[in-house]
């Protein structure tokens, strides 16, 4: 280190005198010095890029518990020639699923001790090889403290050791003795997944379709290190929390069509009585075809009376939305969606919707809540059902607890890595130049700065101390970030809805993609974004969902000459006709980037009871010129950061402007 007799700036040197209440000697600030630089040449962590897991729970866990297939690879390199594929199967599931897999063994085994001894062994084994790229001092933070000192006794002293076998051998009757090997299996088994995984991007879309999402966000507050960045549907159920009845009552329709009520019912408390009273009353004499709903989001055998009802509420939750989301487009005409105002088009004696100056035909034009001189005007009774809806969503305690995390954990995009991270669409012009999109006050934003302004408005929603005015527009924009032409979240010319539901005409369902989707196999285009957003590093990506990868159809989710990523293979069932396949896991470690095709997954019973996998095939999208470690991420930057301020202080010691506190 240079010698610099100048005093420290009075700013420098007040962090100086915080940071010496850490370090308060030079030895302290000497060995934290050590132990950075070292930590900097460990391999990278690895990490897993998730997207659009939409309410499919037992597929997500399962993702997370076998770490997208690796722990399954790392068994299979370890044992692969000592055991049979067999007992390679159920040492994998018990990793994955340990309480319930010991009940079963124990069932079965004959010498339950030497199958102890056997299993443990094994699992120390993987164990230690999952945290051989962390530090002692991570690891030991991993470990639960009822089985800390077993497990790093354990993990750095070997069988094979003729000196040692004995020792490990006592430590592993020792817990069967006290009947804690068990839990030992158990704590052990979680330290293997949470070490599998070092940290978790998900690129929106936890919600609707699948019939879980509460239980995925359960899941994550417990998640050890993770973010996201919000998609569409997301932000549809943070719109609802807000009191946006635009978004409510579209929550509740897409509920209702794939029939997965689990997450308004189970999950949140939203009372849908009223609405199943209103519809009964209001539709009894409608068959509700259009509005049958499908089962394929993963909902179980429904009976006819069920059915039937579920097409009822369906219906009218629907017709009261489109009245709702008139109101707020009528609201906002700078959002420019007059044409959304379907009802408004309607000849009712005819039976058709006049669209660009032709006639379309309606499928059937029974709307006994619709006056056709005012057809968007809520009735006494629809008013009714939306304050009781209304009331609901905003009182929901476990509801406002998933958004606050969503909240705390996520944003519109983030930069990580050298990769760009967001749900769907950066808004393009027709040259492919960045498109300006108006937010709060008139003010227009494009790229990264319409990012930033999205997630603060986004953010205002939820907080007092906003103006009144833009918590206000906060709460309207969660609609037009739902499906407004221009949103970065959703990006297409309309959200044909209404035309689906009522239009027979197939020509009036498509939904024509914006610029960033026709132009994303561009690299300079790509490049364009990425410089934008000032990721410079020449191994730099775009990484990204939302638009399902039609990977059946030979569909290959790498774009822009390996500049972008798409990993939205559909998780949910109700897209894995469409897609061909059952999701991405995107994986990104010290050697470079894999992509981990994922089958349909059967079902926990099914893994636990015959030791079925999500079966998965990993393609190599990009391999590292070198092996990355720590120091090339930007948790280098950040420890090379601190490296410098203990520098700094070991200047202040030995200089005086600082005196050690030992």
């Amino acid at each position: 280190m240079k010698k610099n007799l100048n005093q420290p700036q009075e700013n420098e040197l007040q962090y100086l005198q915080l940071l010496s209440k850490t370090f308060p000697t030079i030895a302290d600030a000497s060995t934290e010095i050590i132990n950075l630089q070292a930590i900097l040449n460990l391999p990278k962590g690895t990490e897993h890029f998730l997207a659009d897991i939409h309410g499919a729970y037992e597929s997500f866990q399962h993702v997370l518990k076998n770490a997208s297939g690796n722990i399954k690879r790392k068994v299979n390199e370890l044992f692969g020639n000592q055991i049979r594929d067999t007992e390679l199967r159920d040492l994998c599931t018990l990793i994955y699923y340990p309480e319930q897999k010991l009940e079963m063994v124990k069932l079965v085994e004959e010498d339950i001790n030497d199958w102890y001894h056997i299993t443990i062994h094994q699992l120390v084994t993987i164990c230690r090889d999952v945290s051989s790229k962390y530090t002692r001092s991570k690891v030991r933070k991993s470990l639960p403290k009822e089985f800390s000192y077993i497990i790093q006794e354990l993990l750095h002293e070997h069988s094979d050791d003729i000196d040692k076998a004995g020792y490990v051998t006592a430590v592993i009757d020792s817990m069967i003795e006290t009947d804690s090997a068990d839990d030992f299996i158990i704590a052990i088994a979680h330290v293997i997944q949470r070490l599998a995984i070092d940290r978790l991007h998900i690129l929106g879309d936890i919600y609707d379709r699948g019939p879980a999402a509460h239980k995925i966000l359960n899941l994550l507050t417990h998640y050890h290190n993770w973010d996201i960045q919000w998609g569409n549907h997301d932000m549809l159920w943070m719109g609802a929390c807000a009191g946006n009845d635009a978004c409510i009552t579209n929550v509740v329709r897409i509920s209702l069509r794939y029939a997965n009520l689990t997450t308004l019912e189970e999950g949140y408390g939203i009372n849908l009585l009223p609405l199943a009273t209103f519809a009964m009353e209001t539709y009894k004499d409608d068959p509700c075809l259009e509005f049958i709903p499908k089962t394929s989001g993963g909902t179980g055998v429904l009976d006819e009376k069920t059915v039937r009802l579920i097409a009822m509420m369906h219906k009218a939750i629907s017709v009261i939305q489109f009245k709702v989301e008139a109101a707020l487009i009528k609201k906002h005409p700078e959002w420019k969606m007059k044409d959304r105002m379907l009802f408004n088009n309607v000849d009712y004696d005819k039976g058709v919707c006049v669209i660009g100056g032709k006639e379309y035909a309606m499928k059937s034009c029974l709307f006994p809540t619709v006056d056709p001189k005012h057809p968007n005007v809520l009735t006494k009774e629809e008013e009714e059902l939306m304050k009781k809806l209304h009331h609901s969503f905003t009182v929901s305690e476990k509801l406002r607890n998933h958004i606050e995390l969503l909240l705390s954990h996520g944003c519109m995009y983030n930069i990580t890595n050298n990769n760009l991270l967001f749900h769907a669409s950066v808004p393009l012009n027709d040259d492919g130049s960045l498109k300006g999109v108006e937010l709060f006050g008139g003010k227009k934003y494009s790229g990264r700065e319409l990012m930033h302004h999205t997630g603060l408005l986004v953010r205002a929603a939820f907080q007092n101390d906003s103006s009144e005015a833009m918590r206000d527009f906060a709460r309207d924009y969660f609609m037009y970030l739902w499906c407004g032409p221009d949103s970065t979240l959703f990006d297409k010319s309309k959200m044909a809805t209404f035309e689906r539901y009522f239009l027979e005409d197939a020509e009036t369902h498509k939904e024509y993609k914006g610029n960033y989707f026709k132009m994303r196999d561009n690299e300079e285009v790509v490049d364009r974004i990425l410089d934008a957003f000032e990721v410079r590093h020449p191994n730099r990506h775009i990484i990204n969902g939302h638009v399902p990868v039609h990977a059946g159809s030979g569909e290959n989710p790498i774009k822009a000459n390996g500049k972008l990523m798409v990993i939205d293979g559909g998780f949910s069932k109700a897209y894995h006709k469409e897609t061909g396949i059952a999701g991405y896991t995107l994986i990104y470690h010290s050697r470079g980037f894999f992509l981990v095709q994922h089958e349909p997954f059967t079902s926990e019973e099914d893994a636990i009871k015959r030791g079925t996998d999500i079966k998965s095939f990993t393609k190599i999208v990009e391999m590292s010129s070198h092996r990355m470690l720590v120091a090339d991420t930007d948790i280098g930057d950040d420890l090379r950061g601190q490296i410098e301020y203990l520098k700094k202080l070991l200047y202040a010691y030995r200089y005086g402007w600082i005196k050690e506190r030992g």
